[in-house]
């Protein structure tokens, strides 16, 4: 039987609680995937197996005024241990930004 990980992602945007409203900054898509291709999540994934999945990655594509320059930060949680964190920046316009995962063994 394949042991299954669940992973809880926290996407916080750095600064006061309504940074991103303040700040013109919108979340268009939001992605876990298990690869990104010329800039792209090629699936999206919702269970995994630590057996034959080696990485994870948290794809995000955000809307923002020109000459935005913010930054975001990626919380991955396995259970309620955290695992990573990562601070992206996000720039004006259309932006893409994502966060790779480990995934270790007996996860």
């Amino acid at each position: 039987m394949r042991k299954f990980i669940g992973f809880i992602l926290f996407l916080l945007f750095t600064g006061a609680p309504a940074f991103a409203e303040e700040s013109g900054i919108k979340v268009t898509e939001i992605v876990i995937t298990s690869k990104i291709v010329k800039g792209k999540p090629i699936d999206s994934i919702k269970r995994l197996s630590s057996a034959t999945d080696k990485n994870l990655y948290c794809f995000i594509r955000t809307r923002a005024p020109e000459g935005s320059d913010a930054k975001l930060r990626h919380i991955w949680y396995n259970g309620d241990a955290k695992a990573g964190e990562f601070e992206l920046a996000v720039k004006g316009g259309n932006w893409r930004t994502y966060s790779k995962k480990l995934i270790q063994k007996g996860w």
